[in-house]
């Protein structure tokens, strides 16, 4: 299925000498698109939604207090989920071009005039899943904002904290919360962890349903090793007792080369995910406002055939409970949690 791209010509272009290849241009580009999309990582770790405003509010929510003992002809209580933080995600314009030469038409030079397109989708792609690394690996830093390509973006959570946290404050009621965690990997981490966040409360004290089901990990030699043999193998890997290894086969695996360029070198960070929460309750968010609209015009000045790609989106953080992080220099060792 080709990509989601609306195109549209400048008057007159069909009738030039770009006109042939017009529609081989397009094809470049959506099979590009396409092809890249298949490989993309964001939807597994944003909630993907569009929009039709200038910005959304993003807000996260309590649970209902749930079904009450009312006994014969009882009334029905009162109850309802209550707003808990909330902030605005603002969307942001994002714009690209290339030209293909008129040279280049009059010499049949083919290869140059699919590079041409193919770069520009690698690079439309490159930049979102770039975008969203910068946001996870901005989180990682435990910073409240990120700067990409000239721009800064705020990546706190509703709760106005980084969205890894040794502190979440309640909107409602109860104690202060952590999912920052400084122990490094290992099979009795990701237990401890795993249970940690099967224990998150919202912001009225209520348990919440969070269960994590992925885990998130930059491109790590060492890393990868202590999580495929924490989760791979149905023995337990720390002990020669042959006992069960419960994490068997319960996990999906994201390795995110990406992220390597946004998180400070030497550290091994690894976070936890719950997507079905994050599908549910909006953890790290991702809207299009605007699909990509690619416009192809003549360049009276140059005779060029310019093509000016044009999108609008952004993301952010919101409901931290979604996941959790360990390995992080200022966490919350496991061990002293109560679990």
């Amino acid at each position: 299925m080709p990509m989601n791209i609306t195109f549209s010509e400048g008057s007159g272009l069909n009738d030039s000498i770009y006109g042939k290849c017009q529609a081989p241009i397009r094809m470049f580009l959506e099979q590009r698109g396409e092809q890249f999309e298949q490989q993309s990582v964001i939807k597994d770790l944003f909630l993907m939604g569009t929009s039709d405003n200038y910005g959304d509010m993003m807000t996260t929510m309590t649970a209902m207090d749930g079904f009450q003992p009312v006994g014969e002809n009882g009334a029905y209580p009162a109850d309802g989920m209550q707003e808990g933080y909330n902030k605005m995600l603002i969307y942001e314009t994002w714009k690209d071009s290339f030209s293909v030469s008129r040279e280049m038409i009059e010499d049949g030079k083919l290869l140059d005039m699919k590079k041409q397109p193919a770069a520009f989708m690698t690079s439309y792609n490159r930049t979102r899943e770039l975008f969203g690394a910068a946001l996870y690996g901005g989180a990682i830093k435990g910073q409240s904002s990120v700067k990409f390509r000239g721009k800064t973006f705020d990546i706190t959570g509703a709760d106005g904290s980084a969205i890894f946290h040794t502190a979440h404050k309640p909107k409602v009621k109860g104690a202060t919360q952590t999912n920052k965690f400084s122990d490094a990997f290992s099979v009795d981490a990701l237990g401890r962890a795993e249970t940690a966040m099967h224990l998150f409360k919202g912001d009225d004290d209520n348990i919440l349903d969070a269960a994590p089901n992925t885990i998130l990990i930059p491109e790590d030699a060492d890393l990868k090793k202590e999580v495929f043999a924490a989760i791979g193998a149905d023995k337990d890997p720390v002990t020669a007792n042959n006992a069960f290894n419960y994490q068997y086969g319960r996990w999906n695996v994201i390795i995110w080369s990406y992220l390597n360029q946004f998180i400070t070198s030497g550290t091994k960070p690894w976070i936890l995910l719950d997507t079905g929460y994050n599908e549910t309750y909006g953890g790290a968010v991702w809207n299009d406002r605007v699909k990509l609209a690619v416009r192809s015009t003549i360049d009276e000045n140059t005779d060029a055939n310019v093509w000016r790609g044009r999108s609008r989106f952004n993301a952010t953080f919101n409901d931290w409970r979604f996941a959790c992080i360990g390995g992080i220099t200022g966490g919350t060792e496991l061990a002293t949690l109560k679990l």
